[in-house]
């Protein structure tokens, strides 16, 4: 499990990043700053002890502040979670106070949610919380995050070393335009356009495996969930 002082890229990794470009561009460097500085919730992090809503946002306010666009953006509020709970997206909690299996499924919707529609995230995890939500199943749903949390802490530098590359190929793109403004607005553009298409292709490959392997699909429940955006251990530990 990665310590607090490894929730993000080492300073080692960061240098090796900056090495790759092919000039010193402080606009790649911020860029690189930027996901440097995002952290994540750990599973030591979620508190041991039932929370009432009230604490719980407060809770993904303070550790998802760095995943905010927009200082007014919000993370999670109070309908957000009572539509997540209305459409089967989130247990109910138990005398209005939720567990730390509430606080891990909340998690995973507020990732999942940013790069899949509603219907597919409730595709995705309403069998999760069916087979190992509280005392159901063999594995927690802590330890499921955990595991998944180290897997992805360890994809995190050959990803943003792929970014780096996406960016130096962009930079080389129409170098045979002379205006510099017009030259340096293609680059930009490519570099969001190789972005964008490699998201394309993983998102394209997300929607074939949850047609193939999740049957949950409601449209009805989908409409009623987007409308809350309007108003390190490894291993498997066993439930006892």
């Amino acid at each position: 499990m990665a310590g607090s002082g490894e929730k993000n890229i080492s300073q080692a990794m960061t240098k090796s990043l900056k090495q790759m470009l092919h000039e010193d561009n402080a606009y790649m460097v911020s860029i690189l700053k930027k996901m440097k500085s995002t952290t994540y919730v750990q599973p030591g992090e979620v508190p041991n002890i039932d929370l009432y809503m009230d604490q719980v946002t407060k809770f993904m306010d303070e550790h998802l502040e760095s995943s905010k666009r927009r200082s007014d953006d919000k993370l999670l509020t109070k309908t957000m979670i009572n539509n997540y709970t209305k459409n089967n997206l989130l247990p109910s909690p138990n005398k209005k106070k939720y567990t730390k299996d509430h606080m891990y499924t909340m998690l995973f919707i507020y990732y999942l949610k940013n790069v899949m529609p509603m219907d597919d995230t409730q595709s995705v995890l309403q069998p999760l919380t069916d087979m190992f939500f509280g005392e159901n199943g063999s594995i927690d749903m802590e330890a499921i995050y955990s595991e998944i949390f180290d897997i992805e802490y360890g994809q995190s530098y050959s990803i943003t070393r792929d970014v780096v590359r996406k960016y130096n190929k962009s930079k080389e793109s129409f170098s045979e335009v002379e205006d510099v403004k017009e030259r340096d607005f293609l680059q930009a553009f490519t570099f969001i356009a190789m972005l964008c298409f490699d998201v394309y292709m993983k998102k394209t490959m997300i929607e074939k495996i949850i047609d193939d392997n999740f049957s949950i699909s409601s449209g009805k429940n989908s409409e009623s969930c987007e409308k809350e955006q309007e108003s390190k251990p490894s291993g498997k530990s066993k439930k006892k």
